[in-house]
């Protein structure tokens, strides 16, 4: 395996993003009741322009915003989104492109990642809104790739259901090559000429169409962008089935996983990294896993615990199984309420449910009741209560044994667990030499920022998007664009 970018086990740099969506509660479903919490606000620009400028003092490396295109109507269904609707459990929910720009006007290095499905929006037209955002934003806007997983969205988008998970994959797949294409291919470098003598904005010659026609799609093109700064976002992933591994291991550059313990992802983690040097010839290190984590943060571990089982009293638990029930797919509400969940016949609930026992040893019995008690705070990811030197304790056991390179933080209050991480952990992170002091490049872009690498503006060299690059100086005749 190639090298991996560290001197000393444990002491890499974290990477940390800020993880939010546009709507109240996020993974914490029924916060948004306690008096403290301001997610309730998501509807205010004011609201995203000051988290914008918290996270960037406190030198969080970007801020990941998560979508949903439909509701969470799976729990006590079929098709029921009232638990979702009363809790306010990811609904409503807003548009999250709209707000990075007016974030960005309001900072000067945080980068911003966006969640975009592939199955529901023709890649010409996603590749404009990138491209715009990204020229907005001097380059600091990620891609989170997500494929869909609510049949509501495809409800309301045209189908009566979601294709299968592998043909979603396989349609992700042929979008990508699109992308890569309008973003890399179609424009040289340095078409934009601004001959204001000869009058000429654009050399024609330096743009061309991209002429893809395949199963999915066909796009002549060329990209109705000019080159942003980046020309491909940041690509962000978040599958760990078979499909999103293999999908994972040939695009992403930064990949979100979720798990209540380092032992649940850290096989996904290294198998994604063998498969990439492997199979696509890149380095293991220019993946950068993410882990989700809910840091609920005291001075003492008493504080912290009284934090703790303050929020847990407004968590909605029917919120939590409507969650649960959209990204397992299972109604929970067709157990009776004191059913050992360990022992059901569906495979989906015992091995989740198996999961958070082992991180969890002092629960002696797993319920639906149970289940909501534990995802009311963070959600699918690991909640960790306590002082900033445990907390920093767990995020280097992440490191350790899982091999995360960083995380997306999740919170219960908004901004309240964003000011506690700013405050109370980083100062600890950095005594241990595992945060930065300040952005490697400031006023950089994500990319850069991610890599902590000047200049490292595109893909890196071994990364399929560099090979569809048309760079300035070379002919088209000199660079064919690859299918």
């Amino acid at each position: 395996m190639a090298e991996r970018e560290q001197k000393v086990p444990g002491r890499r740099q974290l990477i940390l993003n800020a993880f939010v969506e546009s709507c109240s509660g996020h993974q914490s479903a029924g916060l948004w009741r306690h008096p403290e919490d301001q997610s309730k606000n998501f509807n205010n620009i004011d609201h995203w322009i000051g988290l914008a400028k918290l996270c960037e003092q406190a030198k969080f490396h970007g801020i990941f915003i998560a979508d949903v295109l439909g509701g969470y109507d799976v729990y006590k269904g079929p098709r029921n989104l009232e638990p979702a609707i009363v809790s306010g459990a990811q609904w409503p929910v807003n548009e999250p492109l709209a707000i990075i720009p007016a974030m960005a006007a309001a900072t000067k290095s945080i980068g911003f990642g966006v969640t975009v499905a592939t199955t529901y929006e023709q890649p010409y037209h996603l590749a404009r809104r990138l491209s715009t955002v990204d020229h907005l934003t001097k380059g600091r806007l990620g891609w989170n790739i997500v494929t869909g997983y609510l049949d509501s969205a495809a409800r309301n988008l045209g189908a009566t259901q979601q294709p299968d998970h592998d043909e979603r994959y396989a349609v992700a797949e042929e979008y990508m090559k699109v992308m890569y294409k309008l973003f890399e291919s179609s424009w040289r470098d340095d078409a934009v000429v601004l001959d204001r003598d000869r009058g000429v904005y654009t050399d024609p010659a330096l743009v061309r169409q991209i002429n893809h026609v395949g199963k999915h799609f066909t796009v002549p093109g060329p990209h109705i962008c000019q080159p942003s700064p980046q020309r491909t976002p940041l690509l962000l992933q978040a599958g760990t089935s078979k499909a999103g591994k293999l999908f994972a291991a040939q695009h992403a550059e930064g990949i979100f996983v979720a798990g209540h313990s380092p032992s649940v992802v850290a096989s996904n983690i290294a198998e994604i990294r063998r498969t990439a040097e492997a199979q696509f010839g890149r380095n293991p290190s220019d993946i950068k896993f993410l882990a989700m984590i809910c840091p609920v943060l005291g001075r003492t571990e008493e504080e912290a615990r009284a934090k703790f089982e303050d929020y847990q009293q407004y968590g909605s638990e029917d919120g939590a199984l409507a969650l649960f029930g959209g990204w397992t797919g299972v109604d929970l509400s067709t157990y009776a309420d004191d059913q050992e969940l360990r022992q059901v016949e569906s495979n989906a609930i015992r091995s989740a449910v198996e999961a958070w026992s082992k991180a969890s040893p002092s629960v002696s019995k797993w319920t639906k009741q149970t289940v909501a008690k534990h995802l009311t705070l963070g959600g699918l990811g690991a909640t960790v209560v306590g002082t900033p030197s445990q907390v920093a304790d767990e995020f280097e056991r992440w490191q350790t044994e899982a091999d995360v390179d960083g995380f997306n933080i999740a919170y219960a209050l908004k901004p309240g667990s964003f000011v506690d991480v700013a405050e109370l952990l980083i100062p600890e992170l950095r005594e241990r030499g595992i945060f930065w002091d300040d952005y490697a490049v400031p006023r950089g872009t994500y990319r850069e920022n991610i890599y902590g690498r000047n200049g490292q503006t595109g893909p890196p060299a071994a990364h399929i998007a560099a090979r569809y690059r048309w760079r300035a100086g070379v002919d088209a005749c000199d660079h064919s664009i690859p299918e």
